[in-house]
């Protein structure tokens, strides 16, 4: 027992002592950020089939119908297998609402759903893709989002640009009172809220999917992506 008291006493001093060190130490908290804009180089066009039928096979059938156009939309285009995917497949039975029509609850269908992404790597078609799209009757496209296949890269890059800023911001600000800063004593990595960092995204209601596409209409601008870092670093004063 006593020597597992010494121990406790050691290791509490010992933290008492560099948390005392720190404290006295002289430091100088700054933050950097650096945004970068990218050009997207691909889009991801996220959709949603659902269908509706007293009959369950009706339902299955006129869901893999649009389906099937999409997909072949996708070959047309020369996206890869590897880039097209059918997920969140799902089937429920559809009732009145009781609340609402004050009568006993009746069956109204079937309810088929079926997601389909696809990423097409050439951006220059996204609009072309974007527009057969809407011919399929597909009930609905969730986002074509625009991104960068290179995100990692480019966010390494801001990050040693906000680095780069934060040490000449603590060297200008140390400046100004005569001294000079010295090693870095910590630094941290926040996360600046940016939405969606690494693309841009475009969103459709089900009522303009049903509808036929106008070239007329306003077209797809890519513009570029921001992807932003930010740090805290805290450097020694000299």
């Amino acid at each position: 027992m006593k020597i597992i008291l010494l121990v406790l006493t050691l290791a509490l001093t010992t933290t008492s002592v560099f948390a005392q060190n720190a404290a006295e130490r002289p430091l100088i908290t700054v933050t950097g950020q650096a945004e970068i804009m990218v050009v997207p180089d691909e889009a991801v066009f996220t959709m949603r089939e659902t269908t509706i039928d007293r009959d369950l096979q009706n339902a299955r059938r006129r869901n893999d119908e649009v389906v099937k156009k999409i997909l072949a939309l996708a070959k047309k285009y020369g996206v890869p297998p590897t880039l097209v995917q059918t997920d969140r497949i799902s089937l429920e039975e559809d009732y009145s609402d009781e609340n609402v029509t004050k009568k006993p609850r009746v069956f109204l269908g079937y309810i088929v759903r079926k997601s389909i992404v696809i990423i097409l790597r050439d951006v220059s078609k996204a609009e072309s893709l974007l527009a057969d799209i809407f011919t399929t009757g597909i009930t609905g496209i969730e986002a074509v989002d625009f991104r960068t296949t290179e995100a990692r890269k480019f966010k390494d890059q801001a990050r040693g640009q906000a680095i780069k800023a934060a040490q000449e911001k603590a060297s200008a600000l140390a400046r100004e009172i005569g001294q000079a800063i010295g090693k870095a004593y910590s630094i941290s990595e926040d996360e600046p809220y940016q939405g969606n960092s690494a693309s841009n995204s475009m969103n459709f209601s089900a009522s303009r999917a049903g509808r036929a596409y106008s070239a007329d209409e306003s077209t797809i601008a890519l513009g570029q992506i921001s992807i932003t870092a930010r740090v805290t670093v805290r450097f020694e004063l000299k």
